[in-house]
């Protein structure tokens, strides 16, 4: 049984934030020898100080300050908490949680997120999982919205809404300098090559494209991390087929070179979400600007 008593607690969040026994004490409608009882109390059973008393000030021990970050995110949770029961609500001060594929793009991901990176009044987290991951922690009301670029069908147990968000053509990259056509030509026939591993649908359209044109590629290298193909294609001077974003940076700066669009093969980024009767306030803001761009 644990021996933090959330009552004892929550005084001494409100001491803390203030820093004065008698201000709180007032504020509280308590007595102050009262007040002071309840820390007392709390730091006896935690067997650890959390002032250090001087006079009529307070000042915080380093545990005091753990404690105090600690009592911040629980009483701020506990609001949450109260609202989202009585009224079905989330504050938009709530934490978002954002699943992303592992393999997706990063820049895509930074994209996506740019109106909370934006403002301060909202904590958002990124966690990085398979997709079968996100599909279990979206089903488990771990995250608020998967980002992937997989397509999602439904199924008898669990009905997902996915949206479109954004389409973005896959071009030929490789370093700057290489004698390659900027149409499509023998020049590309026997080219070493650095590809998606798996099931990723790029690898998929790239075969499909490979077959059709007999391109008779050497693939020297293959990854499911996007950010790896990146490194690879930089680094070996082989090819590499992905969307123009993934390589944003390399491009602006010359490192590398957008030779050739591989015709009608995009990228599709899709937003993933399970119908739920509390959704995150924000959702829609990160949401709708890809939308409008679809219209």
């Amino acid at each position: 049984m644990s021996r933090l008593n959330y009552h004892h607690l929550y005084y001494f969040w409100q001491v803390a934030k203030l820093g004065n026994l008698t201000q709180t004490a007032q504020t509280l409608h308590i007595s102050q020898s009262a007040l002071s009882s309840q820390i007392k109390q709390l730091e006896q059973s935690l067997d650890v100080q959390l002032f250090i008393r001087k006079g009529r000030t307070l000042s915080l021990t380093e545990s005091g300050y753990h404690a105090l970050n600690y009592a911040e995110e629980i009483f701020k949770n506990g609001e949450e908490l109260e609202k989202l029961l009585t009224s079905g609500e989330t504050l938009p001060g709530a934490t978002i949680r954002i699943g992303m594929l592992s393999t997706i793009s990063r820049n895509f991901i930074e994209q996506f997120i740019q109106p909370l990176i934006k403002q301060n009044d909202c904590r958002y987290t990124l966690q990085s999982m398979s997709q079968a991951g996100l599909l279990n922690a979206l089903s488990e009301l771990q995250i608020d919205i998967a980002l992937t670029n997989i397509p999602v069908r439904g199924s008898n147990k669990q009905s997902w809404q996915s949206r479109l968000l954004a389409r973005q053509a896959v071009a030929i990259i490789g370093q700057s300098g290489l004698d390659l056509s900027g149409e499509l030509d023998d020049s590309y026939r026997g080219q070493r090559w650095v590809l998606p591993y798996g099931e990723n649908p790029l690898r998929a359209a790239f075969d499909a494209f490979a077959a059709q044109y007999e391109l008779q590629p050497e693939v020297v290298a293959e990854s499911d991390d996007m950010a790896m193909l990146r490194l690879l294609t930089r680094d070996t001077g082989a090819l590499a087929v992905m969307p123009n974003v993934v390589v944003k940076d390399e491009l602006d700066q010359g490192t590398l070179k957008h030779y050739l669009l591989l015709p009608n093969v995009y990228e599709n980024f899709y937003s993933v979400t399970v119908k739920r009767r509390v959704v995150h306030p924000k959702l829609d803001m990160l949401i709708q600007p890809f939308l409008d761009l679809s219209d």
